[in-house]
This record gives C-alpha cells, sequence and structure tokens, in this order.
C-alpha cells in the first residue's frame, strides 16, 4: 500500500509544472533582439495591427531593411540630439531600423508622416499604446513604441511584397 502511495504522489507532482502552458504559445522574452546590419534600403511606411495573442508594428521597406534592433529603454531619445521621445504606457520599446526614412541619394523623404508622434491608431489595441519616430539618422531610422508595460516580444525581417521587405515587431498581450 505504502508503495502505490509512493507512485501516486510522483504523478501528481509530475503534472503540476507540465500544466502551466506559456500564453498562447508564447515563448519570446523582453530582453535586446539584433540582427543584420545597414540595408540599402528606406522606410516606406509604418503600420500596425492586432491579432489575438500580441499587437503587431511593421515598418514597409523599399528594398533590403538591413536589420533592427529593439530593445526596451527607460526612455525612448532622438538620434542625433539625444531629445527625449515621450510616450504613453507603462514601458517604452526603441526600434531601430537600420534603413533612413530618406533617399541617400537626393535627401527626399521617403517617409513623411503627417503627424510623428502618432504614426498610427492604436486606439483599442490591448497592448500598444502610442506609435511615434522618435527620427532618422546616419542611415538608421529610431521609432518609439509605448506599450502596456514590459512585456514579451519579438522581432524580424519579412521579404515582400515584389522587392521590398518589412521589419516586423510583436509585442504580446500579456505574459
Amino acid at each position: 500500500m505504502a508503495a502505490a502511495g509512493l507512485v501516486l504522489t510522483g504523478v501528481v507532482a509530475a503534472a503540476g509544472p507540465a500544466a502551466a502552458a506559456p500564453y498562447c504559445g508564447i515563448r519570446w522574452g523582453s530582453l535586446p533582439e539584433r540582427a543584420g546590419d545597414l540595408g540599402p534600403g528606406s522606410v516606406r511606411d509604418v503600420r500596425a495591427g492586432r491579432h489575438a495573442c500580441f499587437d503587431r508594428l511593421v515598418v514597409d521597406v523599399d528594398g533590403d531593411a538591413g536589420g533592427y534592433v529593439v530593445s526596451y529603454v527607460d526612455v525612448v531619445r532622438a538620434p542625433g540630439s539625444g531629445a527625449r521621445v515621450p510616450l504613453r504606457g507603462g514601458a517604452a520599446l526603441q526600434v531601430v531600423v537600420q534603413v533612413p526614412t530618406y533617399d541617400r541619394v537626393d535627401g527626399s523623404a521617403t517617409y513623411d508622416p503627417a503627424d510623428a508622434r502618432e504614426l498610427v491608431d492604436v486606439a483599442g489595441y490591448r497592448t500598444f499604446r502610442q506609435a511615434a519616430l522618435a527620427g532618422s539618422f546616419e542611415g538608421t531610422t529610431d521609432l518609439g513604441l509605448g506599450v502596456r508595460a514590459r512585456l514579451p516580444f519579438r522581432a524580424f525581417v519579412l521579404d515582400g511584397p515584389g522587392d521590398g521587405s518589412r521589419v516586423v515587431v510583436d509585442v504580446a498581450h500579456r505574459w
């Protein structure tokens, strides 16, 4: 009888931790992510979308996006000047895309938003609170993404459509 009790106890103990599955299967973290180098393309547009488990920011690039650096920061700063970029939310992600918002040959703007402080309308989003253009300097573009709290995120580059590419940042709704 004692042996049966030991076996039963072992089964219950083993089942406990396995029952705690990650939210939506997400196994992302909140540490900085970096990939690639300076790319030959330029920013064309910034947009956002809502998904069942995360909010998504997409930076559309004409040509090759090169890479990105995405990290939580205390304060998002404008490149070059270092000026503070105010953001709504409990946490701030600095998103650096390795291409500029201007044509490298003639300096003309390839992306000129109507309001640099409100790149996309994120009203009703579960995680995003604000997306702002911090600036474009020395071939890179800095964005500030205000989020509800420090939550797991992932970043990656997708090819297309056509000759373009996209830098994507997903931020989970919760841990």
